[in-house]
């Protein structure tokens, strides 16, 4: 009888034991743990989780951002995930940022095709615990944490619409105006600000019709051009919105040989840009560069999560001094350059 209690006594003494040891193990997995079971610092191999989502993916444009970002990643010891549509629609975006909220990301940083479309699913991964941004086009203010700028878009509209009443060499006349996607917040900023200048300067300028869509997509807008062509003989110039247009505006005049009757400027990038420059089918290609700002999104997201907020006149390796607004949330990364056929080819994107 001694033996068997002797033994009764030794077991409780391990289930005893073992419990303890289970129980600190769960203690201590709790207190280390921090969003969804991730280490502070970020994923499970402890470096943060930055995406970066462009509105599309695949075009020369948003290749230019992923190579910036890709960079930065490397530069700064953080895992860069670049994914977008294919197509610049913003269902399929909601899809690519559901993806990642399941992934668990630090940050996601969003260029909306329609900000208002992705306000929900923004909404959800900021309630996970995940720092949401924009770039290149403004979301839902009240859900980002940083709005990443190229420009001042009051002043690059502005000058867009000077530029191409220099290149047409009149100040009266019929001109027309390209852009990629209707509801595209960037975009219809640029063109709010070019209409301004050309109403309070230009009184003798005249647009033929509302903006025309593209679809971000050079083939739709050498045709929107065409139709343009054949619809107002009289036309002088044209202004085109999103890397793609210009091109494609470009292509037509080309074409039809009108170098010499309608003036095209846009917002396209100098590698693309240098044929049609050379020939003046497109007089001046007016941007910034997209590496740097695919850079600097990645740079200020890893801030944000290291508890850091960009200041102005903070100067950010690899891009250089940067603006930021009165309400410590608008970050301008500079002014825009003009590329022309003297130019174009000292750029490598």
């Amino acid at each position: 009888m001694k033996k068997i209690a002797g033994l009764f006594v030794t077991l409780l003494l391990v289930f005893g034991l073992l419990a303890g040891c289970v129980s600190q193990q769960g203690a201590g997995g709790n207190s280390n743990s921090s969003k969804d079971g991730k280490d502070e610092a970020g994923g499970g191999d402890g470096k943060i989780k930055i995406a970066v989502v462009p509105k599309l993916i695949g075009i020369p444009y948003f290749n230019a951002s992923e190579k910036g970002a890709i960079q930065a990643g490397k530069d700064l010891g953080v895992e860069v995930i670049y994914t977008g549509p294919t197509e610049a629609d913003a269902a399929q975006q909601v899809k690519v940022i559901e993806d990642l909220i399941s992934q668990d990301v630090d940050v996601i940083a969003v260029a909306p095709n329609d900000a208002a479309a992705l306000s929900p699913v923004l909404q959800k991964a900021k309630d996970k615990g995940i720092i949401v941004m924009d770039w290149d086009t403004p979301a839902d203010q009240s859900l980002v944490e940083l709005s990443v700028h190229q420009i001042d878009d009051e002043a690059y509209g502005r000058h867009i619409a000077k530029s191409l009443v220099e290149q047409m060499g009149t100040e009266e006349g019929e001109i027309a105006i390209l852009t990629g996607g209707l509801a595209a917040a960037n975009l219809n900023s640029w063109i709010d600000a070019a209409k301004k200048e050309l109403e309070e300067n230009y009184p003798g300028i005249k647009l033929v019709t509302d903006k025309i869509a593209t679809d971000e997509k050079q083939q739709v807008a050498y045709q929107k051009t065409l139709d343009l062509i054949k619809s107002y003989p009289n036309l002088k110039g044209i202004m085109a919105f999103s890397t793609p247009a210009p091109l494609g505006a470009a292509q037509a005049i080309q074409e039809k040989g009108l170098q010499d009757k309608i003036a095209v400027v846009g917002t396209a990038l100098p590698k693309d840009s240098a044929p049609f420059l050379e020939d003046g089918s497109l007089d001046v290609a007016i941007l910034w560069e997209p590496d740097k700002l695919g850079y600097l999104t990645v740079a200020l997201a890893k801030d944000l999560v290291d508890g850091k907020k960009p200041e102005n006149g903070q100067n950010i390796d690899g891009v250089g001094e940067v603006e930021v607004w009165e309400d410590g949330k608008t970050v301008i990364m500079g002014p825009p350059t003009d590329f022309t056929k003297d130019n174009a080819k000292d750029y490598d994107f």
